[in-house]
């Protein structure tokens, strides 16, 4: 069983284009509302220990910020989520180049990144179904790429987010959902309690781009395999923690096997309860603890200050097509790009 879908007008683009909001509810209450621009999540409110609804996403009330500069808040990322060197790569002999849009590199797609362009929307089965179709050289990215997202609310306060795609050349595809979660629905995240299932990391130089290594985290502030404190660590004398300033890293998931669905994250607030548990298909999860995050920006009632929120991307690792050693991200015609993942919400008395 799953959670009933309406659509509603929510704002009109500069060509006329009408945008859409879809509000996702299930019997126990949690309601979670998406844009089909950008496949945003903007809302997801459950409730703390006590049955007290609250926000836990962070993101606006209107459509302009999310166009404008915002840091990804609750997006669909793609073609590739994370960085690529210098914005280059080499495919079967051919150098592409991708527009740099962070420092010296290419950051989650370029800029309009599917974050940023409205796709085609429909309900099916109790699910919001979105489909873009990249054509070949957007943001200098080979081959035309259909790409379809799926999201659903389950009655044990799961979204699901399924994706798949196709193409008519290869291209690296690296897809993932940028929703920034801050579980006390207001202050900082530093005391939520997060578990990691990894015992390495992909560490990275000083642009944030991987050194082509792994780094076990025993002994470092990245060994979150037992439960932590994001802030308990983060200030720590670390050369990884400076790069990014604080965490902004990709774990590399302990996995049974390749491709299975696992969980991957556990974060808890200990205020109120609420629990985030993240379960997924891919090999890694970038974790961000909302370092860039300035109180520039205000959406719904309040303003996002420095770690106010955390991310957790399900993801490939960053830079893989530059990076042979790294699980490949090369999708190929005649081949399905898919993966699933589940962001599950429960309380902890």
């Amino acid at each position: 069983m799953h959670s009933a879908i309406e659509q509603a007008p929510f704002a009109q683009l500069p060509d006329g284009s009408q945008v859409s909001v879809f509000t996702l509810k299930n019997s126990a209450g949690m309601t979670v509302r998406i844009l089909d621009f950008g496949g945003i999540i903007t809302e997801i409110h459950v409730p703390d220990r006590d049955g007290v609804f609250a926000d836990v996403a962070l993101g606006f009330d209107t459509l302009e910020p999310y166009r404008g500069d915002s840091p990804y808040f609750g997006a669909l990322i793609g073609r590739y989520g994370n960085r690529i060197a210098g914005g280059r790569f080499t495919l079967d002999g051919q150098a592409y180049t991708l527009p740099v849009n962070n420092g010296k590199n290419h950051l989650h797609g370029g800029v309009p990144g599917f974050d940023r362009v409205l796709w085609r929307s429909r309900i099916e089965n109790d699910e919001l179904v979105l489909e873009y179709r990249s054509p070949d050289g957007e943001q200098g990215y080979p081959g035309t790429l259909d790409a379809t997202v799926r999201y659903s609310l389950d009655e044990d306060n799961g979204i699901s987010v399924r994706f798949s795609a196709v193409t008519d050349r290869a291209t690296p595809v690296n897809l993932t959902q940028h929703s920034y979660f801050n579980l006390a629905g207001g202050g900082d995240i530093l005391g939520h309690a997060l578990t990691i299932d990894a015992d390495n990391i992909v560490p990275i130089d000083a642009d944030l781009i991987p050194t082509g290594r792994l780094a076990p985290v025993a002994g470092t502030p990245f060994d979150f395999r037992t439960p932590a404190a994001i802030g308990a660590r983060i200030d720590q004398a670390d050369e990884q923690l400076a790069h990014g300033g604080g965490y902004d890293h990709c774990f590399v998931l302990n996995k049974p096997a390749p491709g299975v669905l696992s969980r991957a994250a556990r974060v808890r607030d200990p205020a109120s309860g609420r629990v985030l548990e993240l379960f997924t298909q891919e090999p890694g999860v970038q974790f961000y603890s909302g370092n860039f995050l300035d109180g520039s920006l205000a959406g719904k009632g309040r303003s996002y200050a420095w770690r106010s929120g955390f991310c957790l991307e399900p993801q490939h690792f960053p830079d893989s097509p530059n990076q042979p050693a790294f699980p490949n991200t090369i999708l190929r015609p005649g081949k399905v790009y898919a993966t699933e993942s589940i962001f599950r919400f429960s309380v902890e008395k």
